[in-house]
């Protein structure tokens, strides 16, 4: 597995320099973390040796910030292969330490990307595949991993795969739990919001049906759920965000980048707000990353769990299996 972990790193790096990206670091602790509500990065501080107060600082859940920054500086295709950090994530597919491929290109949006995206998962399939196939086999099934991939909006796969049609319920909790229960779904208690609600439909009657033959494109997710994404210019309603799911594997997260500095600061306010009513800490805003996002240009970014590539292409049922030192080897049972 190490073999296969450094095969997969340098075809990574050798697919990505083709397509002009530059692989650049940038600094794993930091003193402001990304907001998400459902992620709890590790806290740390800096004391001085020589005494004095201590400096908060967090380990990174992702490079995002930081590799914004250097395309508002004029850096046009960055990639890096990042250990990333979460606390609390350990599962079949998770791990609280894990590495992240995340690669950023200025002039292009989501589509850019997804097509940047398929390209590599196709390269890297070939060189695992028997006889140069991108062909890898997942739970006892075929998959082919040739571009291009299936792309699927997230409206259309719930009309499709759940019977309800998001559309029409407009971020409305009521209404999406009205068209749930009508469709045979397990729903929530009443009060149930829009995004909960969502989710519960989303695990249970679409995401199992994503990616079994061939990758899929989950693209045009609801505004609510893209709080780092640009929203459709035609309608508002959608974000141009997109998610990649293989074999059952959710493997990657990408959108077409919010630029308005504005627009971005609200979003990541309401994002503190909904932590703190999920009693998780507050947060500080990273400030360098706002400003910096007046300079930037149009782009697209994608955020790739390497580890999840990685035992798509070898076949491995856990991510324990293609780390060599998991999680669970220092956890309590």
């Amino acid at each position: 597995m190490a073999r296969a972990r450094a095969r997969l790193a340098a075809l990574t790096r050798e697919g990505l320099g083709g397509l002009g990206y530059q692989e650049v670091e940038t600094p794993s602790l930091v003193p402001a973390p990304g907001m998400e509500p459902h992620l709890s990065p590790f806290p740390t501080a800096f004391v001085p040796e020589g005494g004095g107060a201590a400096t908060p600082l967090w380990l990174i859940t992702s490079p995002e910030y930081a590799m914004k920054r250097l395309l508002a500086e004029g850096f046009e295709r960055v990639f890096q292969l990042s250990r990333v950090y979460r606390n609390g994530e350990c599962s079949v597919t998770h791990n609280p330490e894990f590495t992240m491929l995340e690669f950023y290109r200025a002039g292009t949006g989501y589509d850019g990307i997804m097509a940047d995206l398929e390209r590599l998962v196709e390269r890297c399939a070939r060189a695992f595949g028997a006889a140069g196939e991108p062909v890898t086999d997942r739970g006892g099934r075929r998959l082919s991993l040739a571009a291009p991939f299936e792309r699927l909006t997230v409206q259309e796969a719930f009309r499709r795969h759940a019977r309800v049609d998001l559309g029409a319920c407009r971020g409305d909790g009521a209404a999406l739990r009205a068209a749930a229960l009508a469709a045979g779904h397990g729903v929530g208690p009443a009060g149930e919001p829009f995004d909960d609600l969502f989710f519960r439909v989303m695990l249970d009657a679409v995401e199992p049906r994503l990616g079994l033959d061939r990758p899929t494109f989950l693209t045009d997710w609801p505004a609510s759920m893209a709080a780092l994404a640009r929203l459709k210019p035609d309608d508002p309603r959608w974000a141009e965000r997109f998610e990649l799911y293989a074999g059952g594997l959710e493997l990657a997260n990408g959108f077409s980048e919010l630029t308005d500095a504005a627009e971005q600061r609200a979003r990541l306010e309401e994002e503190l707000a909904l932590r703190l009513r999920l009693g998780r800490p507050a947060l500080p805003l990273d400030e360098p990353f706002l400003a910096a996002l007046a300079r930037m240009p149009a782009a697209g970014g994608v955020a790739v769990g390497f580890d999840r590539l990685l035992m798509l292409l070898t076949g491995a049922p856990r991510i324990a299996d293609v780390l060599l030192f998991p999680a669970e080897g220092f956890l309590p049972p």
